[in-house]
């Protein structure tokens, strides 16, 4: 048996593109079949740049777990977490802290398929096979239960998610159930695909890609209807901006391609408490 076919689940359909095996291809990870590839190509080749803006909105999970941990969370859920690849969050967490405890929730069946032999060797990171849109699966998993302590502050992680989530699942009120379980002192981390920069590009574009093979099917937010998924949470500077120009850390994290920065955009926020009224 190859060892590609060590990590593939029976009755996997490889030949149909997946989001999360896509945006491995796009990172330069090796966990894609040919489908994957071809969708990559054809993405890039109606969207020019799209392999920089998926390096940059990585990036930002980077550096955004790196700020959640000076915040002082210890513990993090990363939604919609893909195929492990390069920058993994408990490589990241557990390189400034070995206690920390990660769990990954994806949907895909490979991407979770991979993630449980690559965490097999560790006991403070899981993954759950879960829908964000089922919000009980993923805070009743064992695998939550087991490593998440939601009387502590938690990292949430919403990172190239939302925008695969369409307007008739009702959004709004999933973030509002996700939002409501966490504890005071919990940070929520968002990018999201906008079409705010040259709308017509790029709404043709994601129009195009959701036209050609796949499930998956991506809807473009303004930077309103994304500043609204924190709900009463209270965003950190520099606030909702282009996930480039977050908090950068140096040349790398900021393409020459200012399209690039602003293609997707990112925020973190806090759960602060409010006052009673």
């Amino acid at each position: 048996m190859s060892r590609q076919q060590d990590w593939v689940p029976a009755g996997i359909d490889t030949t149909t593109p997946s989001g999360a095996r896509t945006y491995d291809f796009l990172l330069g990870g090796a966990h894609n079949f040919q489908a994957d590839r071809d969708a990559a190509v054809y993405a890039e080749r109606i969207m020019p740049g799209v392999r920089d803006v998926a390096r940059l909105n990585r990036a930002f999970l980077g550096r955004v777990v790196r700020f959640m941990m000076n915040q002082g969370i210890r513990q993090f859920i990363d939604l919609g977490s893909g195929i492990p690849t390069v920058g993994n969050v408990h490589e990241i967490a557990s390189g400034i802290d070995p206690g920390c405890r990660v769990v990954y929730v994806d949907r895909d069946p490979i991407a979770v398929s991979h993630s449980r032999l690559l965490l097999k060797s560790t006991g403070r990171a899981a993954i759950v096979e879960a829908d964000f849109c089922d919000p009980d699966a993923v805070f009743g998993s064992p695998e939550v239960r087991r490593l998440i302590d939601l009387s502590e502050p938690v990292g949430v992680l919403m990172v190239a998610l939302l925008h695969w989530i369409p307007d008739e699942k009702g959004l709004p009120a999933l973030l509002a159930e996700h939002r409501d379980r966490l504890p005071v002192g919990s940070y929520l981390a968002i990018s999201h695909l906008s079409s705010d920069q040259q709308a017509d590009r790029i709404d043709g574009a994601v129009e195009m890609f959701n036209e050609s093979r796949g499930r998956d099917r991506a809807t473009t937010r303004t930077y309103e209807e994304i500043e609204a998924m924190f709900g009463d949470f209270e965003l950190v500077e520099p606030g909702l901006t282009g996930c480039a120009l977050w908090r950068p850390g140096g040349p790398g994290d900021i393409s020459e391609n200012p399209e690039a920065n602003a293609q997707i955009y990112g925020g973190v926020a806090e759960k602060i408490r409010r006052p009673a009224s």
